[in-house]
């Protein structure tokens, strides 16, 4: 009787440890899923920046598209750029 109280003693010890082994694994694995939702999330964020860096510069080259296709519009020369100081409109410098 004695040899089978320690027995089930040493697996009731046994389970008892594979519970808080367990329970703290689980609580280790959701500390992880929180932390990788966070990125998700983080990644979720830049990725609707980066759409609307995108729809930005494809909006820049339909404008230039439109402004050379339709308008005849081009870059000026070098020659003929001048720029106009703030502070005195009545002087242009030429870069």
């Amino acid at each position: 009787m004695v040899k089978l109280n320690l027995i089930l003693t040493l697996v009731l010890v046994a389970a008892a440890i594979s519970v808080v082994s367990a329970r703290h694994q689980a609580r280790k694995l959701f500390v992880a899923l929180q932390a990788e939702q966070a990125h998700a999330r983080g990644l979720d964020v830049e990725w609707g920046q980066l759409q609307l860096e995108i729809s930005t510069w494809l909006m820049h080259n339909r404008v230039e598209e439109v402004a050379r296709g339709r308008l005849h519009m081009v870059i000026p020369e070098p020659g003929r750029i001048y720029v106009l100081q703030q502070n005195s409109a009545q002087k242009a410098v030429q870069p």
